[in-house]
C-alpha cells in the first residue's frame, strides 16, 4: 500500500492545487475597495466588491493593520475562506471552504488553529464529500502529529499523512498569500506615497 499511499497523496495535491487554480479572483481591475482613512492608514470596515457590486472581502484595519475576521467570497457568492487576525498576524481557527453553490453551505476544505501568526494546535482537511481526510497537530508552527485518510477511509501510513501535511501546509499558504496579495492590490488611498 506505500506505493498506492504515495499516489493518493500526490492525485490530492494535484487536485487541490487544480481547485486554487479555479478559485482564482476576478482581475484586480474588476474589484473595488471602500475603506476609511486615519492618520494616512486604513481605519475602520473594509470591503472588496466586483464591478456588479458582488461582496469579495470583508475585513476591518485598525492603523493599517488587520484585525478581526476577514471573510472571502468567490464569484459566485459562496463563502471561500475566513481568516482572523490580531495585530496583523492570523490568530484563531483559520478555515476555508471548497467550491460550492452560492444557495448552500460549500463542504469545508480546512480548518486550522493558529496563535501569533504560526499553525498551533489542531489542522483538520476533509474531502470534498466530507469525510476526514487529515489531522495534524502543531506546536509553534511544527508538526507534532499527523494522521491522513485515503478517499476510500483506509488510514495512511505515518510517512505519507506527514507527507501530505507538508504539502498542504505549502499549498494553504500559497492560497493565503494570493488573498493577501489581492487585499494589499486594493487598499484604500490614504495620501501616502
Amino acid at each position: 500500500m506505500v506505493g498506492g499511499a504515495a499516489r493518493i497523496v500526490g492525485v490530492v495535491v494535484a487536485i487541490a492545487a487544480a481547485a486554487l487554480v479555479s478559485g482564482a479572483f476576478a482581475a484586480p481591475g474588476d474589484l473595488a475597495a471602500t475603506a476609511g482613512c486615519r492618520d494616512g492608514r486604513a481605519q475602520g470596515p473594509y470591503q472588496l466588491r466586483s464591478a456588479g457590486g458582488q461582496l469579495r472581502i470583508a475585513g476591518a484595519f485598525n492603523e493599517g493593520t488587520r484585525t478581526g475576521s476577514f471573510i472571502f467570497w468567490r464569484d459566485n457568492g459562496a463563502r471561500e475562506a475566513h481568516v482572523p487576525y490580531d495585530n496583523g498576524l492570523r490568530n484563531g481557527t483559520v478555515a476555508t471552504w471548497y467550491e460550492g453553490p452560492a444557495d448552500r453551505e460549500p463542504p469545508p476544505h480546512v480548518e486550522s488553529e493558529w496563535r501569533h501568526g504560526l499553525r498551533d494546535g489542531i489542522t483538520r482537511t476533509w474531502y470534498p464529500d466530507g469525510h476526514r481526510r487529515s489531522q495534524t497537530e502543531y506546536a509553534k508552527g511544527r508538526i507534532v502529529a499527523s494522521a491522513a485518510w485515503s478517499d476510500d477511509g483506509e488510514p495512511l501510513a505515518t510517512r505519507d499523512a506527514r507527507a501530505l501535511a507538508e504539502a498542504d501546509e505549502k499549498l494553504d499558504d500559497a492560497a493565503y498569500e494570493r488573498r493577501s496579495a489581492l487585499i494589499a492590490a486594493h487598499m484604500p488611498d490614504c495620501g501616502q506615497s
